[in-house]
């Protein structure tokens, strides 16, 4: 069974940094491209950061204006694992993040997976 799982997230002050983690587990032959997602209360989720395969850690970036200059999404292939640096957290920054694989290449066939998501706040 594939599994993402998600870590890093949690409480902090406007300013500061974190770093989320999600690895995916199971049978998994390639992961096209890995993401990040966030959903705020009363909003729709958004894509936060989402960065292809190429190499060893990752092809094509891609960020949602919000966080671009701030946030740095990376992967490391070999470990099936995704990160998500976060600096100059904003309040608005503040709400569940998913970590998400499309194009995931396993022994389940090709399919779309999400993490449970992980809550982070950001207080002011």
């Amino acid at each position: 069974q594939v599994q993402l799982v998600e870590s890093g997230g949690g409480l902090v002050q406007a300013g500061v940094s974190l770093r989320l983690s999600c690895a995916a587990s199971g049978r998994i032959f390639s992961i096209q491209t890995m993401g990040w997602y966030r959903q705020a209360p009363g909003k729709q989720r958004e894509l936060v950061a989402a960065i292809t395969s190429g190499g060893t850690s990752g092809g094509f970036t891609n960020y949602v204006d919000s966080v671009k200059g701030r946030f740095t999404i990376s992967r490391d292939n070999a470990k099936n694992t995704v990160y998500l640096q976060m600096n100059s957290l904003k309040p608005e920054d503040t709400a569940v993040y998913y970590c998400n694989a499309q194009n995931a290449f396993t022994i389940e066939g090709m399919r779309e997976y999400w993490g449970q998501g992980t809550q982070v706040t950001v207080s002011s």
